[in-house]
């Protein structure tokens, strides 16, 4: 399948949590930002418009793609001509969902993945997700994944995704960190260069980590602090895109994407024999 070049938009946001028309209002407003600079995908943290493990989950989750949130995003996606990559907390029949969407410039749902890999704090919330897949659109195959998913032992949803075709995989995501932490002496992001790099690497593909920024304010990890840090890595599992760190480092961060011709991937039975 033949693939164009892409500019790619990470929305680092603030996200207060449980203020769904506030989070709503602000999302749409840096969407807008980022069509306007000529981002063609617009990447959306986790857990919007509520806030990751924000128990007004528990009342305001809302369905895809008929949820208040899910159809600003369609809008959005149809105003802008854009593709729109973003969390969503999902309500589906009694149960809650951890969940991302990729949406298409017509306002179609391409994607649609619940959580598979939720950290224990989030079990009490969440519901698991049961599945995988990959959408092809002109910019090349995206796979979706959330956050923690990234470091599933032996990062096995990432590397299915690559066998599935991903060139490019989008992972909204809620990284925070406790309260006092001395990013001096403990610089954050290692944790997903290490996940995202073999995968990068091994499938010629690109990873895209979008997180918050803001204090968490209610749950299980009230007080921790949402820091951004937001990262792309290409496919020679180099980072290209660091955001910035800190409680209050809301910003949209830019790069450009060329998916690469990859050769066809299949584990060679003769040599796993050979070792």
């Amino acid at each position: 399948m033949s693939t164009a070049p892409f500019k790619l938009a990470l929305v680092q946001m603030r996200v207060e949590g449980g203020h769904k028309e506030a989070n709503v209002r602000h999302a749409l407003d840096l969407v807008a930002q980022a069509a306007a600079n000529g981002a063609q995908v617009i990447v959306l943290p986790e857990a919007l418009p509520l806030g990751w493990t924000d128990p007004s989950a528990t009342t305001e989750a809302e369905a895809i793609p008929k949820g208040y949130w899910c159809s600003a995003l369609r809008y959005a996606a149809q105003r802008h001509a854009v593709h729109i990559c973003s969390g969503v907390i999902e309500r589906s029949g009694p149960d809650v969902y951890n969940a991302a969407v990729l949406i298409s410039p017509t306002g179609e749902v391409l994607l649609h993945h619940r959580k598979l890999n939720e950290l224990g704090i989030g079990h009490g919330l969440y519901a698991p997700g049961d599945r995988l897949q990959v959408a092809r659109t002109p910019f090349g195959t995206f796979g979706l994944m959330i956050c923690s998913d990234a470091f599933a032992r032996g990062q096995v949803i990432s590397r299915a995704l690559g066998y599935m075709g991903a060139d490019v995989i989008l992972s909204p995501s809620s990284w925070a960190v406790p309260p006092g932490y001395d990013n001096q002496v403990d610089p954050y992001g290692r944790l997903w260069l290490d996940n995202y790099g073999p995968v990068a690497r091994d499938f010629r593909l690109w990873i895209a980590g979008v997180s918050n920024v803001g204090r968490i304010s209610a749950g299980p990890w009230q007080g921790h602090e949402c820091i951004g840090c937001s990262l792309v890595v290409g496919p020679d599992s180099k980072p290209v895109v660091n955001g910035p760190y800190g409680v209050g480092a809301e910003t949209i961060l830019y790069t450009e994407i060329a998916p690469v011709p990859r050769p066809a991937r299949g584990d060679d039975w003769e040599e796993l024999w050979k070792h």
